[in-house]
């Protein structure tokens, strides 16, 4: 049976929450009433309303807390020390390996839940829905870092980031394991453990050793991996026109631009942050990110030589001066709830699509997060430094530095030639 994160052992909330784990594992979520659930818990209906409101709220709070969504435990962050690994494997191979693993573990441990999420899916309500996706999005930064990690010490580097990388691992497990509930007989993996070395292989198949100057020039799976994944950060114009247009639909949206090209954070940092991770005087203006390695980013007042207010009156400020809800959050939708990041892209498309003429294409939102590591790159800030200001390895930013170096040679020649 899934273990519940520890709350208060024996509070009425973790109570309600552990007779709906087994009664939902059991016999299922649409046959599970919550006058089952609140005596199991030792506890009226009227008590299990007024702390989750409906039997689909505390459907999410179950699948919450649960081990299913918990981020890689300590024995698998120690396991990435050298004498973790054999010597056939590298501490990547063996970080994605054990993580796997230890995901698959941790899904067959509650088979009866998992067939509930998905054959009650239909039902679930869209803040339901985008609570669950959040908790996922989270769960793929932990991996992320863990990637990162393994990455620096393996002295390897992947040709599509590590975030892009997570995110794939993470769906490709979830995939085989509604595969293994839901048929019987297929003969698509001879076992598990065939099913995650294969997967492993697969992703390190695009790593290369970090000290190479090039990549390979055979045109392999890594080379055209590598090929169709440059940075792509944006020019002065194009982020001017988005900032622009930002500023046209509103104080949020002024502000979500602000700080996506201001502190290039990525848009799951972004929806987490609350108004009490902001810090501002007339020195500097900072951001807490609260996910994974806890961190400081500034936010610049200058974006590619245009000025956008001060530290203490900005697109930000702004915004959250014409608030008049209490909600933490730093940014909501339109119900007064924590944005995700859906609603995120949603945003961004309509400001790319009424910022930039058609033939111009549709930036994607990560473009953002690209063209504030090559601003910082330029404007002379370090790779040991900007790798503890973005969370990125250096590995993960020498693209970028190189990036930056190919716009500084291209300036230098223009002054040159307007010289001549």
């Amino acid at each position: 049976m899934a273990q519940i994160m520890a709350q208060t052992p024996t509070s009425t909330r973790s109570r309600l929450i552990q007779s709906a784990l087994e009664l939902f594992s059991s016999q299922g979520f649409s046959t599970t009433t919550t006058r089952q659930i609140a005596e199991g818990a030792g506890v009226n209906e009227v008590t299990l309303f007024r702390n989750f409101g409906s039997k689909l709220d505390l459907l999410l709070a179950v699948i919450q807390g649960s081990d299913l969504f918990m981020p890689p435990g300590e024995s698998l962050l120690k396991s990435l020390g050298a004498d973790g690994a054999t010597d056939a494997e590298s501490p990547i191979n063996h970080a994605l390996v054990n993580y796997c693993r230890d995901r698959l573990q941790t899904l067959d441990q509650m088979p009866e839940l998992l067939r509930s999420m998905i054959g009650e899916s239909g039902q679930y309500t869209p803040e339901n829905r985008q609570i669950l996706g959040q908790r996922i999005n989270y769960e793929a930064q932990q991996l992320t870092e863990y990637l990162t990690t393994a990455l620096e010490r393996s002295q390897v580097r992947l040709c599509l980031p590590a975030e892009k990388i997570a995110r794939l691992v993470y769906e490709l497990l979830f995939g085989y394991q509604v595969m293994e509930l839901l048929t019987e007989f297929h003969e698509l993996w001879p076992d598990q453990e065939d099913f995650l070395r294969s997967l492993t292989a697969l992703f390190l198949a695009s790593t290369i050793p970090s000290g190479s100057p090039e990549l390979p020039t055979d045109k392999s799976a890594t080379t055209l991996i590598a090929e169709s994944s440059p940075v792509a950060d944006l020019s002065a114009e194009t982020v001017h026109a988005i900032l622009q247009q930002a500023k046209k639909q509103g104080s949020q949206d002024y502000g979500i631009a602000y700080i996506l090209f201001g502190s290039g954070l990525t848009p799951a940092e972004l929806v987490r942050l609350e108004r009490s991770h902001r810090m501002s005087n007339s020195h500097q203006h900072l951001l807490q990110i609260p996910t994974g390695n806890v961190r400081q980013v500034p936010v610049n007042q200058w974006i590619l030589g245009k000025r956008y207010g001060s530290y203490t009156n900005n697109p930000l400020s702004q915004w959250l001066k014409s608030r008049k809800d209490e909600q933490s959050a730093l940014f909501i939708n339109q119900e007064g709830r924590p944005l995700s990041v859906a609603e995120l892209e949603t945003i961004w498309q309509h400001l790319v699509t009424q910022a930039l003429p058609a033939d111009q294409g549709s930036p994607a939102l990560e473009q953002a997060r690209q063209t504030w590591c090559v601003e910082m790159l330029t404007k002379g800030i370090s790779l040991e430094d900007l790798s503890i200001l973005s969370g990125w390895s250096i590995s993960q930013l020498r693209p970028y530095q190189h990036r930056a170096r190919e716009k500084a040679a291209l300036d230098r020649a223009i002054r040159l030639d307007q010289k001549a």
